[in-house]
């Protein structure tokens, strides 16, 4: 393809990468960081001895240990709670799609099964039998299903608390486990309460009634009642799902945030912006690892760099959910041709380009826009290669692509 851009100027001074590391990591909320703090403590040391190399091989590490740190997740509770929807939920798949968790009215799982998420291959659910079942009675159960592998345990119920979760919460426990309460199928009692009072019927007192219930449940057991989330396993946006994902990203340790975040359902906006910035921190360290200047550099962007780049941004487009194989069962689910989605995006046409001249001119504006944007990466005093800016302006465009037909989609409902 040649040189996509002409040599345009130099900076020498490569300005102080202690107080720009500094700057941007101090941005970034300690609850949503996908590196610990003493991995940053290490990275600033290394660069205020000037040791460029020390610093990288640190993010070296971290992005492998990012890229590799299993997330094995344990969904449990009393048969027919609703543990399979939950798990095929998380990981963003229907009842009918191929390798979905068995939903039924009746136990299903006989014994732990794990389900891999379709995109984040280090993300494991499992799938554990009912509380109770013939196979696996309260007293060795945790023992049985491999308790120690999990980095945690959702325990699902539908109805009333059982003295069989009860129990398991307080082994859970015991084994220095962390475990979420999760309350499902409320949009089902809020339909049946509204059915039978439909004069008097109000909302958000059915789901206090609800929440206190399962409070009250637990402090009567004398158990600290944990947090409770209320769900709906068809309605994610509705309720306590958000909620409970947010708390699950704070609690998981900081090197397996990011493929957690990456692998939730684009469920609402907020859920989008936060893969934007777990993406925005991975490629600023990429960024770092591949060497940082003090300016654009002049070297233009060749044919393989193009390719690199086709395959980053169709990457990106599959993360957010902007692929095509993602717009296919998005127009099947919303009943809409898939044309009429793919014409409202951006990102699939970004490197379609007529002439060499498009590209340049949004990369140009890109540019711009950071540099003149309060608190963008211009201001935090770091400077990328070019490839690195297009990689950037590929994850602003996928993630405004995300937002868009989650708004299609939701209108359409």
């Amino acid at each position: 393809m040649g040189q996509l851009f002409s040599d345009t100027s130099k900076n020498e001074d490569n300005g102080d990468l202690v107080s720009s590391a500094t700057k941007y990591f101090m941005k970034i909320k300690a609850e949503t960081k996908i590196i610990s703090q003493e991995t940053i403590r290490l990275i600033e040391l290394h660069l205020k001895k000037g040791n460029i190399q020390g610093a990288n091989s640190v993010i070296i590490n971290a992005l492998k240990n990012i890229d590799k740190a299993p997330i094995n997740i344990a969904v449990t509770g009393e048969s027919g709670g609703g543990k399979s929807s939950f798990i095929n939920a998380l990981r963003g798949v229907g009842p009918e799609d191929q390798d979905a968790a068995e939903e039924g009215v009746t136990e299903t799982t006989m014994m732990r099964t794990s389900y891999k998420h379709p995109k984040i291959k280090s993300l494991t659910l499992w799938d554990l039998p009912g509380i109770g079942t013939m196979n696996f009675p309260p007293n060795d159960y945790l023992e049985k299903v491999k308790f120690q592998e999990y980095d945690f345990f959702v325990i699902v119920s539908a109805s009333r608390l059982t003295k069989l979760e009860l129990d398991l919460a307080k082994a859970i426990i015991f084994m220095k486990k962390n475990y979420y309460f999760v309350r499902t199928k409320v949009d089902i009692d809020l339909e049946n309460e509204e059915k039978c009072k439909p004069r008097n019927f109000n909302r958000e007192k059915t789901l206090q009634q609800i929440r206190s219930y399962c409070v009250n449940t637990f402090s009567q057991n004398s158990m600290d009642a944990p947090h409770i989330f209320l769900i709906s396993n068809r309605h994610l946006s509705d309720y306590d799902f958000p909620v409970l994902m947010d708390t699950l990203i704070k609690d998981l340790p900081d090197q397996k945030r990011h493929n957690f975040m990456l692998s939730l359902p684009n469920i609402t906006e907020a859920a989008i912006d936060r893969k934007h910035k777990s993406m925005q921190q991975y490629i600023w360290m990429e960024a770092f690892k591949a060497g940082i200047l003090a300016t654009v550099p002049v070297v233009g962007i060749i044919r393989d760099d193009v390719e690199k780049l086709k395959e980053k941004l169709n990457h990106y487009r599959v993360l957010f959910g902007v692929d095509d194989e993602s717009l296919e069962f998005m127009a099947k689910d919303s009943q809409m041709p898939v044309e009429q989605l793919r014409k409202i995006l951006r990102s699939p046409f970004l490197l379609e380009t007529k002439k060499e001249e498009t590209l340049r001119e949004s990369f140009l504006k890109y540019f711009q826009k950071c540099a003149s944007a309060n608190g963008g990466l211009l201001a935090t005093g770091l400077y990328f290669t070019r490839t690195f800016y297009l990689e950037f302006l590929f994850l602003d465009t996928v993630t405004e692509d995300a937002k868009v037909l989650l708004r299609e989609t939701y209108s359409k409902i």
